[in-house]
């Protein structure tokens, strides 16, 4: 038998930790126990309790592999191809920006909004992974729910997503609204925009790991509000204007946001940390 196959569960978590906090990962321990789980099929409480197991030689490359990658701060969820959001399980890849659980806060707030409020329809701007837009749709089945990216590699992304999850979202590819305005801009029905835009600005400092994930999804220009701009401008171009507006951005650009809502007759509603609402003023 070669050293490497009888490498054991335990050996191999205390050498991929060793490795992984010497490139500067804080969850060293946990993401080693993840990917392991992950290759393994066994959950980390069973691999914590048979740490004498040994490990197969393929199993070895491929967690090899895996852990090099994260070494460079690659995110564990592109490692793994996949996330938790909202309760789901969504496929991921270096197309699309990795959900956040700070960003289920605005599928908080559009809970909370429809308590009191009446909606047909939604519309998800900026989809990526589709996690906002079909997380909508399960948990709110009776809302017509529509989705745009401007990059068609995310539409297909969001799409398997939907599919997988058995959520019928329909993704539409262009830039913000427009590919959208045949839905939306003459529509009679009650319906509110979604929209988890770029927001970091040009020279503000992201982490390692967010330097792997696509700039597109995540630079807004100089101040991060670029393409809410143009959305509110687009918004304001309607005839029939949505009657509410789901967004997020950093709480220091929440009074921006605000003034630029409000120039296109909107104020803001509610705020749950990086989620804003607006509605018409």
């Amino acid at each position: 038998m070669t050293a490497a196959s009888s490498t054991t569960i335990s050996n191999w978590l205390q050498k991929a930790q060793n490795s992984l906090e010497a490139g500067g990962i804080e969850s060293a321990r946990l993401d080693a126990l993840v990917l392991l789980a992950d290759e393994t099929g066994h959950e980390k409480s069973w691999l914590l309790a048979h740490g004498d197991e040994t490990l197969k030689a393929s199993s070895l490359l491929r967690l090899r592999r895996a852990i090099e990658r994260r070494t460079t701060h690659e995110p564990l969820a592109y490692i793994r191809g996949k996330i938790e959001f909202y309760g789901h399980e969504f496929v991921v890849d270096e197309h699309v920006l990795v959900p956040r659980p700070e960003s289920e806060a605005i599928l908080e707030l559009l809970h909370e909004y429809l308590k009191n409020h009446t909606l047909e329809a939604i519309a998800d701007i900026g989809t990526g992974s589709g996690a906002l837009a079909i997380s909508a749709k399960l948990a709110h089945p009776e809302l017509t729910v529509y989705a745009s990216d401007i990059d068609s590699a995310c539409i297909e992304l969001a799409k398997r997503n939907a599919s997988t999850l058995e959520s019928a979202v329909t993704f539409v590819e262009g830039d913000l609204l427009q590919p959208l305005l045949p839905v939306f801009g003459n529509s009679q029905q009650a319906y509110a925009i979604l929209c988890n835009l770029p927001y970091v600005p040009e020279a503000y400092p992201v982490n390692n790991a967010a330097k792997h994930e696509p700039r597109l999804a995540l630079f807004g220009g100089s101040d991060g509000l670029d393409l809410y701009r143009q959305l509110f401008t687009a918004i304001g171009g309607l005839s029939e204007k949505p009657i509410a507006i789901f967004t997020e951005s950093l709480e220091s650009q929440h009074d921006a946001l605000q003034t630029i809502a409000s120039k296109y007759g909107y104020i803001e509603a509610r705020a749950d940390g990086l989620a804003q609402l607006f509605s018409p003023a």
